[in-house]
């Protein structure tokens, strides 16, 4: 009996620990499948993020206006926005107009016609970006349509965080500031050669005008000297005749040779001014010798019209270049004489 109280003894604890193992077993598996569920719940949680944030970069990616393509490391086309569909359909692409698993670089380097050398140089820079040599690429190119002259303007740039070497093909149509950069070009020309005619016009205006003053100069000059050599040495020797006389008739000739002399003197008189404004302390002798050198007298010839002595004209002269400063300068009298009147 004991033997059998023993056995059922030793049952009985062998079945408390079955159970016992069975439970903890039973208590591991419901923490193990509550931690898979845990995970699998994150994991849908990540899933549907993930889903929402690619739909949200879809519809970011549709709203621009620009066309865009994304391309792998073989250039070839793995995604397009619906601006990129819109002008391929409008332009009459045939096939898939998303233009997926197309590569863009095989078509610009097969590109040929009158834009092929831009279609290289957009593949050129595509791929210095793939390799990594340059983080940007841009490039202004025509796209002309049968009817219309259309400027587009390409950027590109490397993919940043989707962990795969690709970019971004940006692609925005830049006619109407190609337009405006044209109309004002023309406009630019258009003011360009106005300003040339006006130059042109100014020019001409200004050779006239020293024309016109060179003249006037000339015609005062020739007055003067004219005036001095044939008129007024007459004049003074006439005086000096009738002076001997005592008539009557002398006397009236003597009135009427002051007149001529005067008026003369009032006709010539503005030009003498302009020289004596100038040269302000000059002597009215001094004045009359210094117009005779300015028309290129010489000292005898001076004494002679004015029927004084050599050493008498050499002693204005001197003062003349004294009042002017030119008495320790080797300046020209006359050159000096006649800047002053210019």
């Amino acid at each position: 009996m004991l033997i059998i109280a023993i056995g059922q003894k030793t049952n009985t604890e062998e079945k408390f620990r079955a159970k016992k193992y069975q439970e903890n077993t039973l208590e591991k598996y419901r923490v193990k499948i509550k931690q898979l569920g845990e995970t699998i719940s994150e994991l849908k949680s990540a899933q549907r993020n993930s889903a929402a944030t690619e739909n949200v970069s879809h519809q970011i990616l549709n709203s621009l206006s620009a066309h865009v393509a994304i391309l792998d490391k073989h250039g070839t086309i793995i995604e397009t926005n619906q601006a990129w569909k819109k002008f391929a359909l409008s332009n009459g692409l045939q096939g898939v107009p998303d233009s997926i698993n197309i590569n863009y670089l095989q078509i610009c380097d097969t590109a040929s016609g009158e834009f092929s050398e831009q279609a290289c140089e957009a593949a050129a820079g595509i791929r210095k970006v793939l390799e990594g040599q340059k983080n940007y690429f841009s490039l202004d190119y025509q796209c002309h349509s049968p009817n219309k002259k259309r400027w587009f303007y390409m950027r590109v740039v490397r993919l940043i965080g989707s962990g795969k070497k690709c970019v971004v093909v940006v692609h925005e149509n830049i006619t109407q500031f190609k337009e405006i950069e044209v109309v004002l070009r023309l406009r630019k020309e258009e003011l360009t050669s106005k300003a040339q005619k006006l130059e042109d016009t100014n020019t001409a205006f200004r050779i006239l005008l020293k024309q016109r003053e060179e003249d006037k100069s000339e015609l005062e000059q020739n007055v003067l000297r004219n005036t001095r050599e044939l008129i007024l040495p007459y004049v003074d020797r006439a005086k000096i005749n009738q002076s001997s006389c005592c008539c009557d008739h002398s006397s009236q000739q003597q009135v009427l040779l002051d007149i001529v002399e005067n008026r003369i003197k009032e006709i010539v008189s503005p030009f003498l001014n302009r020289l004596s404004h100038l040269v302000l302390n000059l002597t009215p002798k001094e004045m009359q010798i210094a117009s005779f050198i300015m028309e290129g007298h010489s000292n005898k010839e001076i004494a002679k019209i004015l029927f004084l002595s050599i050493a008498t004209i050499q002693f204005h002269r001197r003062n003349i270049r004294r009042k002017t400063g030119l008495i320790n300068s080797k300046s020209n009298l006359r050159t000096y004489l006649l800047s002053l009147v210019k």
